[in-house]
């Protein structure tokens, strides 16, 4: 319980401090490379979750037998 105590506690200077660290070590130009990667990256992942759940629904109506589609 003390660890979300800790992350619930984070203020604007502390921001300020990771974000000038992240330009330190990426530098200002790769940032919005890191950014849209990782945005891409979530939006395949949504895409392929929800085909998923959209293949697995028919593989399922092929697999039931006839007499209980009817």
């Amino acid at each position: 319980m003390f660890n979300f105590v800790v992350l619930g506690s984070i203020g604007v200077t502390e921001i300020i401090l990771i974000v000038l660290a992240l330009l330190l070590l990426f530098g200002g130009r790769k940032i919005p490379e890191l950014m849209r990667g990782l945005g891409q990256g979530l939006h395949e992942f949504k895409k392929a979750s929800q085909g998923g759940e959209a293949n697995n629904t028919k593989n399922e109506a092929k697999d039931t037998p006839k007499e209980l589609k009817n």
